[in-house]
């Protein structure tokens, strides 16, 4: 038994830290219609993942053997892998402008600190609810879920307004239910997103204002398809809640322009958990998205985008209220221009509009005799943004801008009284409660990032934003102004946003070290919500005007080794947070709704001097043979909060995700675990409670019989475990699941796709 421990051990240290017999391999990368040549071109090569880039005369030197095949990438060149050859001459075609990604990893200049690229078609199989249910295998990442349709991520302590989380590059749009019910991750299906990039921290200043990170969703993009007509049908089933998704698209392509049209349908019924209990999760989805791109020249290109989405008789879990519909428009423009001179590399322009329509009601709950509760509610998100690139050298590139999102939200909840102190009212009474009272918050900022090249394999990034705020209410209730002094006056802000990193690449081996700082102004929740309950508990909350930006200041070192067969990635942080926003109970502020109802008081939101995050992140990947491989990754956050002495609220407990993969030439099976953590450390000022750990098992199976259609297969939960999340809570104020939404219990799943 030694001995085979013995000569495992060595095999495992001779297949990590052994290299093939190679030798130093010359080559050129040139343009293939003018010859010029090409320089921060990255040479992967794809058996061990030993990296090179291309210099300005566009030559590499790669330690390698011939034969061996090369990955070239350029984010304005297609993709090539060809064998290798001493002293070859490569020539890469010119790829169509892409418009939505805001994360480059190929050129050093461009790609952004602590960043992640998320791409797995291998969860359509399991039909996610909506977009924030793929976060759930991210490591590092949490989802909060107040019911099966409202689900959103939770990025280490960072959740809500904390991350920045936009569509396509900068567009978005904002809930206009204060319970968020309604968050951009259910305006967008997930069969229409191609990727998830990801900025970990407050790491750059280009892409709005950033606290905790950026979350970008990508929808597919039509410029990397074949010219052509090209289409597709989709469709799926589960059997816990007989759950069925249909989707189709077609794309027409031309050489100078492009038009792409998708559509989905989603029935969802009320789930089961492990214990058979039934789960109020029913909800309709229609969606629909149409992209026009036009390419005048090689060097530009003008896209227009629409979509809507339209959410009917949504069950909601977590809340005393359900939701008839839940509407959503999206437009946008892009237009961009690059290789305008020597000196500037790019011109891009955005600009987007966005509407939701939302309306909760309590008209199918028990409360419903005593009073008939609506809420009708709208918001209305405008933006844009304008950069330019400019290229001072060769190893020089700035990026300088202007953005905006201007955010409106109206809403008033009107109850209908029937009963009161247990007796029926002869003559109903009317109440109209202010809930968002007409509120605007307006954000326009200014920022330039600079990129430099100290040599082939170390680059710093430095920039700098001002972030310029107003906002303003329309309609105060008057007990809320009277609150604050009988008059709120509109409120100014000039927030400072920096950030600075160093990162060295070489033969595989990435290192970093980035510090930044970011700044978040009070969403309109916590500046002037009115006596709600948002919170996970039963007391009603009460907004700040006079509340403080918070400010982020992170630290950050991460490393990434890539060897023959095997991968290990790891990050550490910490995070001083000031001026952090939370709430407490005031005594000052009685209770205004069923005031004799316990607790008596309001919550009322408020600065906290000082808090801190600290963590890490880690993941060891090894890819067996050709076929078969082998993942695993693990994350762990503590926060808390100083001036209360205690644990910040909703953290997500320590995670680790471990998978198997086997990939045939016309099939695929694969293994995927779970394994979370008891959740010890909560807020007693939040009511928050412990949660115990749970693992999880699926399967997943997929086969492509054919060219164009492939078929998955899942079992989800195989062991039909009953189990629910940290953050995932009914409010206690909700009759439903006793203050806690479980999890599906075993679930078996299929999902077809056919492309002509």
């Amino acid at each position: 038994m030694k001995n085979k421990l013995l000569l495992s051990f060595i095999v495992l240290l001779t297949t990590v830290f052994s290299y093939a017999q190679s030798t130093k391999i010359k080559g050129k990368i040139v343009e293939e219609n003018t010859n010029n040549p090409i320089e921060y071109v990255t040479i992967r090569v794809l058996k061990n993942n030993v990296f090179a880039t291309s210099k300005n005369n566009g030559e590499f030197l790669i330690n390698a053997e011939i034969g061996d095949k090369i990955e070239i990438t350029h984010i304005s060149y297609k993709k090539v892998i060809v064998p290798l050859q001493n002293n070859m001459v490569i020539k890469l075609a010119l790829a169509q402008i892409e418009l939505n990604e805001i994360l480059v990893a190929a050129n050093p200049l461009q790609d952004i600190a602590q960043s992640t690229v998320i791409n797995d078609a291998e969860k359509r199989i399991s039909q996610p609810r909506s977009v924030g249910h793929l976060f759930k295998d991210i490591k590092g990442f949490g989802i909060t879920k107040k019911g099966a349709y409202a689900s959103e991520p939770v990025f280490r302590s960072f959740k809500y307004e904390q991350l920045n989380v936009q569509y396509d590059g900068g567009m978005k749009v904002l809930n206009a239910c204060p319970n968020r019910m309604d968050p951009i991750t259910t305006h967008v299906i997930p069969e229409e997103i191609e990727k998830i990039e990801i900025v970990k921290g407050p790491f750059t200043v280009r892409f709005g204002q950033n606290f905790g990170g950026i979350i970008n969703l990508v929808s597919k993009n039509p410029t990397k398809e074949q010219i052509g007509f090209h289409a597709s049908v989709e469709g799926g089933y589960e059997t816990n809640g007989n759950n069925l998704v249909s989707g189709a698209s077609a794309l027409y392509v031309a050489k100078k322009f492009d038009i792409h049209l998708n559509g989905s349908y989603r029935d969802f019924g009320d789930y089961e958990d492990g214990n058979g209990t039934e789960v109020p999760s029913s909800f309709k989805t229609t969606d629909y998205s149409l992209k026009i791109g036009f390419n005048p020249t090689e060097q530009q290109r003008l896209q227009l985008s629409w979509r809507q989405s339209f959410g009917r008789d949504i069950d909601h879990a977590g809340l005393a209220m359900d939701s008839p519909y839940d509407d959503s428009y999206l437009a946008g423009i892009d237009y961009k221009m690059k290789e305008i001179s020597e000196k500037i590399n790019s011109f891009s322009v955005k600009a987007f509009y966005s509407y939701v329509d939302h309306l909760m009601t309590n008209e199918n709950r028990p409360n419903f005799k005593m009073v008939d509760a609506q809420s009708p509610v709208e918001s209305w998100t405008y933006g844009g943004k304008a950069e330019l690139v400019i290229t001072p050298s060769n190893t020089t590139r700035i990026y300088t801008g202007i953005d905006a999102n201007l955010i409106d939200r109206k809403g008033d909840r009107t109850r209908i009284v029937k009963m009161m102190n247990g007796m029926i009212l002869p003559t109903p009474k009317t109440f109209t409660d202010k809930i968002w009272q007409d509120a605007s918050l307006n954000d326009v900022g200014i920022f330039a990032e600079g990129k430099f090249k100290l040599s082939d394999f170390t680059t710093i990034t430095t920039g700098i934003r001002a972030d310029f705020i107003s906002t303003s209410l329309n309609d105060a209730a008057a007990d809320f102004e009277e609150l604050y002094g009988g008059t709120i006056g509109d409120v100014t802000e000039t927030n400072i946003s920096a950030n600075a990193s160093v990162k060295h690449q070489k033969n595989g081996f990435q290192t970093q070290l980035a510090i930044g700082r970011g700044v978040r102004t009070a969403s309109m929740v916590e500046r002037y919500i009115n006596h709600f309950t948002v919170g996970v508990d039963p007391y009603e909350y009460v907004g700040n005007p006079n509340l403080k930006p918070e400010v982020n200041t992170q630290l950050e070192l991460s490393f990434l080794k890539s060897f023959k067969t095997i991968e290990l990635g790891a990050s550490v942080f910490h995070s001083f947070l000031t001026d952090y926003i939370s709430a407490f109970v005031n005594t000052s502020i009685p209770r205004k709704f069923m005031s004799t109802t316990p607790p008596v008081y309001a919550k009322q939101f408020i600065n906290i001097d000082k808090a801190s995050q600290t963590g890490f992140e880690f993941s060891f990947n090894v890819k067996a043979s050709e076929r078969l491989s082998f993942t695993s990754d693990i994350s762990f956050t503590s926060a808390q909060n100083k001036d209360f002495d205690e644990p910040l609220a909703h953290i997500p407990p320590f995670m680790a995700n471990l998978g198997a993969k086997y990939e045939g030439t016309l099939y695929w099976l694969a293994l995927s675990s779970r394994l979370v953590a008891k959740q010890s450390r909560v807020s007693e000022t939040f009511m928050e409670e412990e949660t115990p750990g749970f693992g999880t098992l699926d399967v997943r199976a997929g086969i492509e019989p054919f060219k164009g259609f492939s078929i998955g297969f899942a079992v989800l939960n195989i062991f039909d475990k009953t189990y629910y999340e940290h953050l995932n809570f009914s409010y206690n104020n909700s009759n439903t699941l006793a203050g806690n939404i479980y999890e599906p219990g075993r679930n078996f799943t299929t999902y077809f796709k056919y492309q002509f």
